[in-house]
């Protein structure tokens, strides 16, 4: 049996992380090393490395929901746009990032915050969660209610 990804075991609980939306396909959660405040990834409960071998159905799935975040960051930070990029080089588990952004530069991987803090993490979290509870109940229904990590 192979050695379960970094993320699959956020997944599966075995390591922390602050989720913001989850469903039988996927799950969202902020990223420890946020590009900007609100930074979210969103990755399948498949483990696969590469997007594109990612079944049609999971892949219509971690883009609708990486939509659906994307709308709360805008609504959240108020930013220009909201940057969306599946990189993969880091875990080898198929993840979109989803950043609010107000330039190219915001996308720049050289540019994360490899100190944020719990206290940082944990108001991004619930501000994320909260703008996405407020885009309507069947989006609510996916926020953990659970306190943070």
């Amino acid at each position: 049996m192979a050695t379960p990804t970094l993320f699959t075991r956020i997944l599966r609980r075995e390591l922390p992380g602050r989720f913001v939306y989850e469903d039988d396909v996927c799950a969202a959660f902020l990223s420890i090393q946020p590009l900007r405040p609100g930074h979210v990834l969103v990755v399948p409960r498949a483990e696969v490395d590469h997007v594109i071998d990612l079944s049609d159905a999971d892949y219509d799935a971690v883009c609708r929901v990486g939509r659906t975040v994307g709308r709360a960051l805008h609504r959240a930070y108020g930013s220009t746009k909201v940057g969306m990029m599946f990189a993969g080089l880091e875990v080898p588990h198929v993840h979109l990032h989803v950043v609010p952004i107000d330039s190219t530069g915001d996308l720049e991987f050289r540019r994360a915050n490899t100190a944020a803090t719990a206290e940082e993490l944990d108001a991004a979290l619930v501000k994320v969660r909260e703008a996405l509870r407020e885009l309507g109940p069947d989006v609510a229904a996916h926020v953990p209610a659970e306190p943070t990590s």
